[in-house]
């Protein structure tokens, strides 16, 4: 399987100190974005509370559309569209979205990876880091700026 990864270049966010705040918002857009396309997500967090930050803002996501998601070892034995974990996934996806600083070291069981560049400098050398080591994975990489979003 050949992954590609695509990153998404976030505008600067003023309205935050929270740098990891925009990320959040575009990772939900994401995920509903290919929960539309009828593809099954795995959202990859930080940890259980950042995981827990995701599920509660895909549900005040977009007020006219919802975007079945649980946490990982909630809702069916399959999970929903959209699952967010802290941990390795345990049902295969083909898009993962990483919410983290680091790459995961399962992303080769996806087709798509979803990543974040973030306008924050220390974030965003982070961001460079994980580029490199996509492609030293032998993943196609590529990026774009992150389109704006209605809220």
């Amino acid at each position: 399987m050949n992954t590609q990864v695509m990153f998404y270049i976030l505008p600067q966010d003023n309205t935050s100190a929270d740098p990891f705040s925009l990320a959040n918002l575009h990772g939900c857009f994401q995920a509903a974005y290919y929960y539309r396309q009828n593809q099954r997500v795995f959202v990859y967090t930080n940890d259980q509370t950042h995981a827990h930050t995701i599920d509660e803002l895909l549900w005040s996501f977009e007020s006219d559309s919802f975007v079945p998601h649980n946490l990982v070892g909630e809702g069916p034995k399959s999970g929903a569209a959209v699952e967010i974990s802290w941990q390795a996934p345990t049902n295969r996806r083909p898009i993962l979205i990483n919410l983290t600083s680091n790459v995961p070291h399962f992303a080769h069981q996806f087709s798509q990876v979803v990543d974040f560049v973030p306008s924050d400098e220390h974030l965003k050398q982070n961001a460079r880091e994980r580029f490199k080591m996509y492609r030293q994975l032998g993943f196609q990489v590529d990026n774009q700026p992150a389109s704006p979003i209605q809220t």
